[in-house]
């Protein structure tokens, strides 16, 4: 029987589902570059980098489908001719069908993520986020509503979006209670008189909500609720920083030295120009590891004090390594931005063919695309 192909879109919802674009940094740009999302999808290609000779790859092989880490237009440009670079690498996909997506920042927090690949190729356990990504945010809100009227009024929340936790809706906590108060000249209780005091048996219901919805649930409250100036308290919850996903990884790996760890990192990674360098004592013990796929000295302040004895990362600077090592933090290992980030590509291939199966063909490029070719 013939195979049944993926359409574009299905593979890119598939690979959105894991890396999610809205997770991607405000300033990137990811998601589905170029390509029809009817086409059906048969070759995938995978790469760090969108150069031209990554792109004549893809197409040699015949490829429906390049997936990338670094964006092709991460800044704009005023033509996209095939007389520019990056006109040229789009002429050159699109001109042989090939559709282009890029996964960046979205791809470097994930579970099974660059920052998480690049733990696990060099045998790090126990991950959890150096920098944990914000949860959802939220609100409670508690109110007050007669006895006879509360199953309304949380109905109406429910409806509104409010108590929604996990895989669980009209989620809502009430307990028992009086309210008190003396309706004044101009009012128009739904209870009791004007100017006469009164004590009701009220229940008190509290509610979480996103913070999104704020303003359509205390509508909701207001429509609903019987009295005509409901009591009501909207807290904005703090983010307790517990999630799985995040900036960088932090993990174990059966002790050793500096000079072991390093010589390991470096048989871990492609090889490049660049190789491994190393800031510390090769005799260091080395037990817990941080890592951040890409540039990643904009994690050192925090790592400074933390709990690890050494920080793999690329593209530290002169200053900011230095100024680091002198306050006798963790060793530093600086690796190849490339190699880091290449780790994650046989990652995510073993994903989609988990995924999809036999309906599709995959290539991991391991065309190196780092810049720096040769040490003098």
């Amino acid at each position: 029987m013939p195979t049944t192909r993926p359409r574009l879109t299905d593979v890119v919802d598939l690979l959105h589902s894991w890396y999610p674009p809205s997770t991607a940094d405000s300033w990137d740009a990811v998601g589905l570059v170029a390509g029809d999302p009817q086409a059906e999808v048969a070759k995938v290609m995978f790469a760090v980098d969108p150069t031209i000779e990554v792109a004549r790859e893809a197409v040699d092989w015949g490829a429906d489908l390049l997936v990338v880490h670094h964006p092709l237009f991460l800044t704009p440009v005023h033509s996209v001719a095939a007389t520019t670079p990056k006109g040229r690498t789009l002429h050159t996909l699109t001109s042989a069908g090939c559709a282009l997506l890029t996964a960046h920042t979205n791809a470097d927090q994930a579970l099974d993520g660059v920052s998480d690949a690049l733990a696990r190729a060099l045998g790090l356990g126990g991950l959890s986020p150096i920098r944990p990504a914000s949860g959802r945010r939220l609100d409670k809100l508690v109110t007050f509503v007669p006895l006879a009227q509360a199953e309304a009024v949380r109905a109406a929340l429910a409806t509104a979006g409010a108590g929604a936790i996990g895989d669980y809706d009209s989620c809502s906590f009430s307990t028992p209670g009086e309210g008190r108060f003396r309706p004044l000249e101009g009012a128009a209780p739904a209870i009791g008189d004007v100017g006469s005091l009164e004590v009701v048996p009220e229940v008190r219901v509290e509610v979480v909500l996103p913070r999104a919805r704020r303003a359509a649930v205390v509508r909701a409250l207001v429509e609903a609720h019987p009295y005509e100036e409901p009591a009501f308290d909207v807290l904005e919850l703090a983010d307790t920083g517990q999630s799985a996903t995040g900036t960088g990884r932090i993990g174990t790996i059966a002790a050793t030295t500096l000079g072991d760890f390093a010589a390991k990192v470096a048989s871990a990674l492609p090889e490049t120009a660049h190789g491994v360098r190393v800031a510390g004592d090769p005799d260091r013990g080395i037990r817990r590891v941080a890592v951040c796929g890409g540039a990643g000295d904009f994690l050192l302040d925090e790592l400074a004090g933390a709990d690890v004895d050494a920080y793999v990362t690329s593209d530290l600077r002169h200053h900011r390594a230095g100024e680091f090592v002198e306050q006798d933090g963790p060793a530093l290992l600086d690796v190849a931005h490339w190699a880091a980030e290449w780790t994650w590509l046989p990652v995510v291939e073993a994903k989609l063919l988990a995924a999809l199966g036999d309906t599709v063909s995959t290539r991991v490029s391991t065309r190196c695309t780092d810049p720096w070719r040769f040490r003098a």
